[in-house]
């Protein structure tokens, strides 16, 4: 429960207090270090689940992260090891299905069935570890409340090697995601990427449903990205511009949460999707006042002509 709830800490517009009364709790102080670092790592990854279009495989590894959870809870684990545990096998399974998570045809429907499942089995789960259905809203719609010094340093960890492969593979992976068959001809190894690239993204959800929760997860994953992209369609700016937008939605939605009794997800996913409307809106009127560009959402789909000629530099 928010400590606001209990009569202990209210708003007192004054910023500076207010964050130092904040700041004055260690799980606060650590939930904000978890959301910078989750912030972070889901924009940079989620700059390619955008522009490879694979938001279905991000809302699949989302939904695959509820049952490791209460899984994980139901034999006595912290449930962050579940969230690792199942997202990154289900992220092989898809790298291993033709068409590798772009959600088309059979594979599509293959996977809309077994996230069916597994959200069925995650509140099966949830009814087996008696005592524990008070927490599945912190599971499924997220809560910064309990983040140790431990859990911290565990996704610092996990996030500079996630970053650390997609810096490595950064180039090749912008190529073989505008333009595969270009790619492919030129002897990259297309297949391998997009694995590695579903390992990495699986790395990311699992890290990302710790704050947001298992069904909020594309706030981070999905809407920062997508919002940078729209502002701009070169990868330099693009990426870094993802970044702060999602540490800025993180940070606002910790604050916010901080003070109410609503989950934190609900703010994060909020604040991120009022930036998503204000960048279309701006992308709009620039359009319509004849203003010289991308067309709208160009970024945000692939293909643009600034990010053929970075992948191919």
């Amino acid at each position: 429960m928010p400590l606001a709830d209990a009569g202990l800490t209210a708003w007192s517009w004054n910023p500076l207090t207010d964050i130092q009364v904040m700041w004055s709790y260690p799980f606060m102080v650590n939930a904000f270090r978890a959301g910078a670092v989750i912030a972070v790592l889901s924009a940079a990854v989620g700059w390619f689940v955008v522009l490879r279009r694979q938001t279905f495989a991000a809302h699949t590894l989302a939904v695959v992260g509820f049952p490791g959870a209460s899984g994980a809870v139901l034999v006595g684990v912290a449930s962050g090891y579940g969230y690792f545990a199942f997202c990154l096998a289900a992220a092989v399974v898809i790298a291993m299905l033709p068409g590798a998570g772009q959600g088309h045809g059979e594979e599509s429907a293959l996977i809309g069935t077994v996230q069916a499942f597994l959200l069925a089995c995650g509140f099966l789960f949830v009814a087996l570890y008696k005592g524990f259905l008070g927490g599945v809203d912190a599971l499924l719609f997220g809560s910064f409340l309990g983040i140790g010094d431990g859990q911290v340093v565990l996704l610092a960890v996990v996030a500079v090697v996630v970053l650390a492969v997609l810096a490595a593979v950064g180039r090749p992976l912008l190529f073989a995601s505008v333009d595969p068959s270009v790619a492919a001809a030129r002897a990259l190894p297309v297949r391998a990427l997009s694995v590695v690239f579903l390992v990495l993204l699986g790395a990311a959800t699992a890290e990302a449903s710790q704050i947001t929760g298992s069904l909020l997860v594309f706030a981070l994953l999905v809407m920062p990205p997508a919002t940078a992209q729209l502002l701009s369609p070169r990868a330099a700016v693009s990426l870094p511009l993802g970044m702060l937008i999602g540490l800025a939605v993180t940070w606002l939605g910790l604050t916010a949460a901080y003070y109410s009794p609503y989950p934190v997800g609900f703010f994060v996913t909020t604040f991120a999707f009022a930036a998503y409307v204000l960048a279309r809106a701006a992308r709009t009127a620039a359009t319509a006042f004849g203003a010289r560009g991308p067309r709208p959402g160009t970024g945000a789909t692939g293909g643009t002509p600034h990010a053929v000629e970075e992948a191919a530099a």
